[in-house]
């Protein structure tokens, strides 16, 4: 399935009035990586600036340990300070990475902003070498602005 038409099924779960804000995280993490199949993992990750923590949500994929991290601490602590997009081809090549499975090759994190400021971040995990590709990161912000109505 494209992006365009991943897309409008983004958007069908955000406006679902029935299910919870969680429930439709989930759901996303569900479409996902159902529908592309270098998305092994994905989960997102909310900031809590007093502690400069972000902890855990909705995820789809192998458990982790990484529950809560440090900002500044692997990609997705770097994201909560760079409020940019981190792309990681390869990950054994990054020095300040948080290894969560042997399996894991590569990584984006983009991070989720509401009324211009980062909340939080969707995070994948791939078990492909460099899958990830400028498109993957458009549309991953389009899900993040979908995902920033619901806050």
């Amino acid at each position: 399935m494209t992006f365009e038409e991943l897309k409008p099924k983004v958007t069908d779960i955000i406006s679902d009035l029935v299910i919870s804000r969680e429930e439709k995280l989930l759901k996303i993490c569900e479409l996902l990586t159902n529908a592309i199949d270098y998305y092994n993992w994905m989960g997102f990750y909310f900031a809590n600036h007093e502690t400069k923590t972000l902890h855990l949500g909705p995820y789809v994929g192998a458990a982790t340990d990484h529950t809560v991290i440090p900002f500044g601490k692997g990609i997705c602590g770097q994201v909560a300070l760079s409020n940019s997009n981190f792309v990681v081809p390869d990950v054994a090549a990054q020095d300040n990475y948080i290894a969560c499975s042997f399996t894991v090759k590569s990584e984006i994190v983009v991070p989720l902003f509401v009324n211009g400021k980062n909340i939080g971040q969707i995070d994948i995990d791939s078990h492909v070498l460099d899958p990830f590709t400028t498109a993957d990161e458009h549309f991953l912000e389009f899900v993040n602005q979908e995902i920033s109505k619901l806050f």
